[in-house]
């Protein structure tokens, strides 16, 4: 998957490394940012790969799973693009991974169990502890889906403190996202050199921030205005 980035007016620039897309959570390959960012990168001849973390199976979704999927597909010098709590799988992958040259991460979600579980309420994840299933509406397959209980036990093994490779990390978070709070990116952002946030205006979905998120990218990966 490794190019050469060039103009559509035929220039050739530099040579690039594999960029791979990860999804949110709940949602899928062909979701609005990653497809979005794909058109973009082609104009540099970089060819987007957005995995589909979901692999056929939701109900069992881990975060180790989804963290083993991603550095078995790295194998050479990468970019990684995660959104959500794509953000943070590709984090953790980044923390394994010696080829990961960059980190672009939109909206992670970093304290995520915190802030995810307080959108559930005590009597969902009372039932959920019990029956071991928690019925999520998944956005990618615009249907219900089961999510068994490992999902959380799992991710306990993930705490944010434990990020500490120092690869460069650009961080863009709406300032009025209702899914994940800016501040857990401020949090992350401290006593972390190496990462840059900015805040934009914008929710969690981010759609209206693409041209915006699209300028920053190119900033940070130094792709030339084509």
């Amino acid at each position: 998957m490794i190019g050469t980035s060039y103009c559509k007016h035929g220039e050739v620039l530099e040579a690039m490394g594999d960029y791979i897309y990860l999804h949110g959570f709940a949602s899928g390959p062909q979701s609005y940012k990653g497809t979005w960012l794909q058109s973009r990168l082609q104009t540099h001849g970089i060819d987007l790969l957005r995995l589909d973390l979901n692999q056929e199976n939701f109900t069992h979704l881990t975060l180790t799973r989804q963290i083993q999927q991603v550095t078995q597909q790295i194998q050479g010098p990468t970019t990684l693009i995660g959104s959500s709590l794509g953000g943070l799988v590709a984090a953790w992958a980044t923390q394994q991974s010696d080829h990961v040259e960059r980190l672009i991460l939109l909206a992670p979600a970093f304290d995520f169990l915190t802030q995810w579980l307080a959108h559930l309420g005590p009597e969902q994840m009372k039932n959920w502890q019990t029956t071991g299933w928690l019925s999520v509406y998944h956005y990618g397959l615009q249907a219900q889906q089961q999510l068994h209980y490992d999902f959380l036990t799992d991710a306990q093994r993930y705490p944010d403190s434990q990020l500490n490779k120092s690869t460069p990390t650009l961080i863009l978070h709406g300032q009025r996202d209702e899914v994940i709070s800016l501040n857990a990116s401020r949090l992350y952002t401290q006593h972390r050199p190496w990462v840059t946030l900015y805040p934009l205006d914008t929710d969690h979905g981010m759609a209206d921030a693409m041209e915006d998120i699209w300028q920053h990218i190119q900033d940070f990966c130094q792709l030339s205005p084509c």
